[in-house]
């Protein structure tokens, strides 16, 4: 079934189709991973944290570093490694060559959340776009770094 977007006015661009059926895409296919989430009290912002400290490993991250890796930025990036910081799943220490610099890791605890939700979110994105073939998958996926990536 296709979905086009349906308006009584034309859109002003090809451009402007495109950019909103990216928007429209990517708040249906968070919708099932954000209700995946509530199972383990998690916001997509914390999850998507837990994520990048689980690929940093045991060095961590500074706050910066995370920030820059966000796929939506959050603007209180402290509070949420705060909240992250008082449920356990990450922790956080000065490094001793420049005590202003704070570095978050993610804990046991945290890997163990994650893990727990590796399955379900995999099986989410499966079943939001298994009628897709892989090559598909794979053209669709380029032509959405393409776009982000004008420069190549």
């Amino acid at each position: 079934m296709q979905t086009e977007l349906k308006q009584k006015k034309p859109f002003g661009s090809l451009e402007e189709v495109v950019y909103l059926n990216v928007l429209l895409t990517a708040e249906r296919l968070m919708r099932g991973e954000v209700d995946a989430l509530k199972t383990a009290d998690l916001s997509f912002a914390q999850y998507n944290v837990l994520r990048i400290l689980r690929g940093a490993r045991d060095e961590g991250l500074s706050c910066r570093e995370i920030s820059e890796r966000m796929i939506h930025r959050d603007p209180d990036i402290t509070r949420l490694l705060d909240r992250l910081e008082a449920r356990g799943l990450i922790s956080r220490s000065r490094i001793e060559t420049d005590r202003r610099v704070i570095i978050a890791r993610i804990t046991d605890e945290g890997l163990r959340v994650l893990a727990g939700l590796d399955e379900p979110i995999n099986n989410i994105h499966h079943r939001q776009l298994k009628h897709l073939s892989r090559n598909q998958l794979k053209t669709l996926s380029d032509l959405l770094e393409l776009a982000r990536n004008p420069e190549g």
